[in-house]
């Protein structure tokens, strides 16, 4: 029987139920979320007879299409992002059940294992810096050596006439020589970074070869749960990203219709 714990509100837990910082607890949410002018965006619409439209103005015609093309935007992706937090809130639930399950069925092995999955997510973090950082290096060697050509080509110009010094080839020359010392420079910070993420990457697998070494049996127990876990990350981040696409979407179609709106103002204003 796995062991069981007193949660803070008197219940007791077993001890290899979910923790509160497994997964989030909420849907993410995008700042914007109220219509523009404070109301719904069907409001603004303007119906008109064909007389009337006729006899509009090109400029309030058009304004008055981007409208309407916005508004009905807003409405399509602002539904499509409800069925996305949802699908996300339903997730979310899914996998704290499922984990608390787990969790409740291998017990105390699930805390003891967890140092060496927290030291596998860092030394994968580390392995990323350090890629980043060796391309920063390259990008930065490259950026030297084209600096370094354009100094031998000026240089080549200035001496191709002794007897006159020619201040185009000359300023040129001045030009190149600075951008090889920001280059060299650059190269410097970019091989020294390279280095300082290297060695941390480094003692991040060293440390997750020790853990691995004196908990591998609470590792393989524990095992499946992780895996679980794991799985419905990656789920969750997917439908995240979706979740702040569809919000980024509803923000900018928002911002093309309260842009139409004022232009419409401001048109109607100088007829």
């Amino acid at each position: 029987m796995a062991d069981l714990k007193k949660s803070p509100g008197g219940r007791e837990t077993p001890q290899g139920e979910l923790r509160p910082e497994v997964v989030e607890d909420e849907v993410p949410r995008s700042p914007v979320e109220e219509e523009p002018g404070g109301g719904g965006s069907n409001s603004s619409e303007t119906k008109l007879s064909p007389r009337e439209e006729e006899e509009l103005d090109p400029r309030i015609q058009e304004e008055l299409e981007h409208l309407n093309q916005a508004s009905e935007e807003i409405n399509q992706v602002e539904l499509q992002l409800d069925e996305a937090r949802t699908t996300y809130r339903r997730i979310l639930q899914e996998s704290a059940r499922k984990l608390n399950t787990q969790g409740s069925h291998l017990g105390s092995c699930i805390e003891k294992a967890r140092p060496y999955y927290e030291a596998r997510r860092l030394a994968k973090e580390a392995q990323q810096e350090t890629q980043k950082a060796a391309l920063r290096y390259e990008r930065a060697v490259s950026m030297h050596n084209a600096a370094r050509e354009m100094v031998f080509v000026a240089e080549q110009g200035v001496m191709a006439d002794k007897n006159r010094l020619d201040p185009t080839w000359q300023e040129m020359l001045n030009h190149a020589t600075c951008k090889v010392n920001e280059a060299e420079e650059e190269r410097l910070r970019g091989e020294r970074e390279h280095q300082r993420v290297t060695r941390l990457c480094q003692q991040a697998e060293a440390r997750v070869q020790a853990l691995q070494k004196t908990l591998r049996r609470a590792i393989g127990k524990s095992r499946p749960y992780f895996e679980l876990k794991a799985q419905f990350s990656q789920i969750l981040e997917e439908h995240k990203a979706k979740v702040t696409e569809l919000e980024q979407q509803v923000a900018q179609a928002k911002t093309r219709y309260s842009v139409a709106l004022r232009n419409l103002e401001q048109i109607r204003n100088l007829v």
